[in-house]
């Protein structure tokens, strides 16, 4: 790929709103922070730009994501307020092939719960556990260059039963204080697009100023770019004995009156056997 990767950066920004010690911590917002890490690492590799949920249409619009390559997903206090239309909207885009990074509490989100189809429920504990992330494929390319173990001093615990689909691959786990531990790294792929969630990151730390952390952000970034030329979306389609190249029909389910027509035509042919 010879452009830049379109990265979009979506932060909740509720919390650098509301809680001055947050915005003390990321005075760019937390989505401003993990946007500077990717360019710090990726440099001219990626056109990273940043949206928030109080833009119109939560920054989300349908012009913005087809100019997406990757989505990151920041998201805790206020998930029930992103509007379905939204969801519904991103939801597309990454069967259609947009890549997709869901960050920390997004595990919660509309979208990552609508795209895994589970609860994404889990345990966690906010009491400043040390995590240890355990390198679990070396090989992997979000695994290239990540301390093994990566520590952070300084954590919020997610622990296992971690309700997700079995992941396609698992990168990271982690470890803590408490004995805990954690699948904090998980692909999935959905349609033509790819899914990586990332456990590291509340609000209450400085996890996204650490070199490790955004350094697995980036790797995800390159990892989760489509190498498609185009963006579509699989369908349904009738191909032609020894026709191997020209679908044709209709590309979604049957509305109530074609149902109808196809049952009543299926009638038809079993009356004249």
């Amino acid at each position: 790929m010879t452009e830049p990767i379109r990265v979009l950066v979506w932060g909740e920004n509720r919390h650098e709103q509301l809680e001055p010690t947050v915005a003390e911590r990321y005075p760019d917002g937390m989505h401003g922070a993990i946007a500077q890490g990717i360019e710090a690492n990726l440099g001219d590799r990626a056109r990273v730009r940043t949206t928030t949920m109080d833009e119109p249409e939560h920054g989300l619009t349908e012009e913005v994501l087809a100019d997406t390559d990757v989505l990151i997903w920041w998201g805790h206090a206020a998930h029930g307020e992103v509007d379905d239309e939204v969801v519904e909207r991103a939801h597309r885009h990454v069967l259609e092939g947009m890549g997709l990074i869901v960050l920390h509490s997004g595990h919660w989100s509309k979208l990552f719960m609508k795209l895994m189809g589970t609860t994404c429920t889990l345990r966690w504990r906010a009491e400043h556990d040390r995590a240890l992330v355990w390198t679990v494929d070396p090989t992997h390319p979000i695994a290239q260059g990540i301390p093994h173990p990566m520590i952070i001093e300084e954590a919020e615990m997610y622990g296992e039963h971690f309700d997700i689909p079995a992941p396609d691959e698992l990168v990271f786990i982690s470890s803590f204080s408490g004995g805990e531990v954690f699948r904090s790294g998980c692909t999935f792929k959905r349609g033509y697009g790819k899914i990586f969630y990332f456990q590291p990151g509340d609000q209450e730390y400085p996890t996204y100023f650490h070199e490790g952390v955004r350094k697995v952000i980036s790797n995800a970034v390159e990892w989760a770019q489509t190498l498609r030329p185009e963006r579509t979306i699989p369908v349904l389609l009738r191909y032609d004995t020894d026709d191997f190249y020209n679908g044709q029909g209709y590309q979604g389910a049957l509305s109530a009156e074609a149902a109808a027509a196809a049952e009543q035509l299926a009638a038809q042919g079993a009356g004249e056997e």
